[in-house]
């Protein structure tokens, strides 16, 4: 066994014993706020459906068991304010345990208010059924639910007879304060910014007005997570997605807000400016992301994300930013994102600031003309990137991922067909930190991208408009169903093909180049042979009647739907002998039953 894997053994069976010695004290132990995280589809465990491989580029599986950094944000927010917040993953606990009950353990929770979030569209199913449960539960404790696809669907979602308030916005946690406040004493309702409510008068929509100009008025503490583990006894119930105990990669957000405009982008310029009301980019200043980056690297010894190209903020701002890292010195890897091709000088900035470094970048496309179509005007040609590519390989970058999509504007199965042969130009160049991904644009055009608000002029066709038809798409029994678009270019059935086809080739590449171990390619191989026969017999059965489709799947998503566009394990970053620093997780555990520790 793994060394960190027994350390999580170990600290996993201590907080299940607190929790099982102490009893139903210390789960239902009151809280200000609980922030409950809901699968995809709540009922997942008993359906038949091939979800095929709309996750294998992130880091959590298709039950999308990652929640959104902001519950970190709120919980910092709160807890500074003297308010008790805990987060519950219930998509991770209901995917590590069969038989993990939601309602029963819900029942034995005592929450003054229940939050659940709707960030991403593909968890409307989920977080209204665990909305649904919540309150029947326990019918006096609003539930508040929030997020882009909230805030989108705020006057369709205030409708559902189990949600009470909706936030809209990219930043709710001074709003959420004053409401959990005014909740508690009696307070007015109808000066709460950004809130969507109901009462017997009907529905409220307060202005939209708290936009904020800084990302400095709140912290992400990594340290809440042990808090709230040691507090309630539950580690597996804070845990940000599936494995991250052995891949402890962790993200931190650099802006709210884009200055670009990529038609499939639900966070492009276009729906920032309508959906969260930012005119333009925010940008976090270094002080603080370095400060929180510090903080990270004392419990985790993994990987750290930034999130956002930090020259969209300009060279002033990325500047300060390296030299910020160069004199912390954090012994953690560093991995930039670019969104366009940057300067090589800036590269070499990088290398003198910074020990340990990676790139990612996603070109969409190896075709200008699609690029151009999905970017506007990319800016950049493949030389460019190539130039880029070379540059910082013959510098300490560790590693660079290029990811490709499918389902872009203008693509059409030739073009994805062709961007693999340019994948192959680029394991060319002869240097194995280099490597490709390519997957589909899905499940969903984004709720607010241009795609979704004008896809007749951008080549696409919507199969849902509503929230409610999106939740219906989500338990159809395979991706093709559940695509909420096609493309004047691609039939739905055509994305398909085309994603399995690419899939397979890339794979093979990946093992000619050495990318992957041919072990490894092929269970790849294997995985898509598998889903592919699955998709026929779906097919074949879904309008025949009395015929259970495809019963063989029921509750075996992973079997079928992961690692088919490449072996998950590539997003990962080599494990380390131990992932995580175990004085400082004693060090927690110490300050928490015992006060300050003795240095």
């Amino acid at each position: 066994m793994k060394p960190d894997t027994l350390l999580g053994s170990v600290l996993s069976d201590c907080f299940h014993r607190l929790a099982f010695t102490c009893g139903k004290s210390i789960r239902s132990k009151p809280t200000d706020l609980l922030l409950l995280h809901a699968p995809s589809v709540y009922d997942f465990r008993e359906r038949a459906i091939l979800y095929g491989p709309v996750s294998d580029m992130i880091p959590s599986s298709t039950v999308f068991e990652m929640y959104p950094l902001g519950f970190l944000t709120i919980a910092s927010y709160m807890q500074e304010r003297g308010l008790k917040v805990r987060i519950v993953n219930l998509a991770l606990k209901m995917m590590n345990n069969r038989r993990f009950d939601v309602p029963r353990f819900l029942a034995d929770l005592n929450p003054k208010a229940v939050g659940i979030d709707l960030h991403w569209l593909p968890h409307c199913h989920g977080a209204l059924e665990v909305a649904r449960i919540v309150k029947e539960l326990h019918p006096k404790v609003p539930v508040i639910m929030g997020g882009l696809s909230s805030t989108y669907f705020h006057r369709e979602l205030i409708d559902y007879p189990q949600v009470d308030f909706v936030f809209r916005g990219d930043s709710t946690e001074p709003p959420l304060y004053q409401l959990l406040l005014a909740l508690s004493n009696g307070g007015v309702l109808d000066e709460i910014p950004n809130l969507t409510w109901k009462d017997a008068a009907g529905v409220h929509v307060n202005p939209h007005t708290y936009v904020p100009m800084s990302l400095d008025y709140v912290d992400l503490r990594p340290d809440l997570i042990a808090d709230m583990a040691i507090r309630y006894g539950d580690l597996e119930g804070v845990l940000p997605f599936n494995g991250w105990w052995s891949n402890p990669i962790t993200a931190v957000f650099t802006v709210k807000g884009c200055a670009y405009q990529c038609v499939t982008c639900g966070s492009s310029h276009t729906t920032c400016t309508h959906l969260t009301k930012r005119q333009q980019p925010v940008f976090r200043s270094p002080e603080s992301m370095v400060n929180n980056m510090t903080a990270i690297s004392r419990l985790s010894r993994g990987p750290i994300f930034l999130v956002g190209d930090l020259l969209q903020g300009g060279d002033a701002y990325a500047a300060e930013m390296l030299d910020r890292l160069h004199k912390a010195a954090l012994p953690n890897e560093i991995v930039f994102e670019f969104f366009t091709v940057p300067p090589i000088s800036f590269l070499h900035d990088i290398d003198r600031s910074i020990s340990s470094w990676s790139i990612e970048f996603s070109p969409e496309s190896h075709e200008q003309a699609v690029r151009n179509a999905q970017e506007g005007e990319a800016g950049y040609s493949n030389e460019d990137m190539e130039a880029m590519f070379k540059a910082a390989l013959a510098l300490r970058c560790h590693r660079i991922d290029v990811f490709f999509m499918i389902g872009l504007p203008a693509q059409t199965s030739r073009s994805v067909a062709e961007t693999i042969d340019y994948c192959e130009h680029l394991f060319q160049l002869g240097d194995q930190r280099l490597s490709c991904f390519i997957s589909p644009m899905g499940p969903f055009a984004d709720p607010g991208s241009r795609s979704f608000e004008e896809p007749e002029s951008f080549g696409f066709h919507l199969f849902a408009h509503t929230l409610e038809e999106h939740r219906q798409l989500l338990v159809q029994s395979s991706w093709e169903r559940i695509l909420n678009y096609e493309t004047k270019w691609m039939t739905r059935a055509e994305l398909v093909d085309a994603t399995y086809d690419a899939a397979e080739r890339l794979n093979e590449l990946k093992v000619l180049y050495g990318r992957i171990s041919r072990k490894r390619g092929a269970k790849v191989r294997q995985g898509i042979a598998e889903a592919r026969a699955l998709r026929v017999r779906i097919d074949a059965e879904q309008d025949q009647p009395g015929v259970i489709t495809s019963s063989v799947l029921k509750g075996e998503i992973n079997r079928f739907s992961v690692s088919t566009v490449c072996d998950k394990r590539e997003l990962f970053w080599p494990r380390r002998l131990f992932n995580f620093r175990a004085r400082e997780i004693v060090r927690m555990l110490w300050r928490y039953y015992f006060g300050p520790s003795p240095e």
